[in-house]
């Protein structure tokens, strides 16, 4: 069901209903990502996206003002949050803040649910903080 056949604005739709789009290769290899909730949905302050890393799969570091909540659903991977390295798997829960440079790595294929806020959530900067 999408929000067109909602009666008050809502969405309820399997996450294969949702395209899934693959993340261009400067920025990520073999890792897809579907917009399961969004600003076309009526979404006004959250957006919700499940990323799909395949096997010997990389989201290249990188930073922006907006913070990150991430879920491990599936499977298994590192993390580098600033300078800090974190191995996770499945059950997962990953606090990022804005402007703090991250980074994702899996050999054998991670899924994860990432909610960002609609906007930033603090100032653009040109270099990520150190931490």
């Amino acid at each position: 069901m999408s929000n067109q056949d909602s009666h008050c604005g809502e969405k309820v739709a399997h996450y294969t209903q949702v395209e899934e789009k693959i993340i261009p290769p400067n920025m990520a290899v073999n890792t897809t990502i579907r917009w399961l909730i969004a600003e076309q949905d009526g979404a006004r302050n959250f957006y919700m996206r499940l990323f799909r890393m395949g096997e010997n799969s990389h989201i290249k570091g990188h930073f922006h003002p907006w913070e990150h909540e991430i879920f491990i659903v599936k499977g298994s991977g590192r993390v580098r949050i600033g300078e800090k390295y974190y191995d996770v798997s499945e059950g997962t829960a990953i606090y990022i803040p804005p402007n703090v440079e991250h980074e994702y790595w899996s050999k054998k294929g991670m899924w994860f649910i990432c909610v960002i806020p609609a906007k930033p959530t603090s100032e653009e900067r040109e270099n990520p903080i150190k931490c």
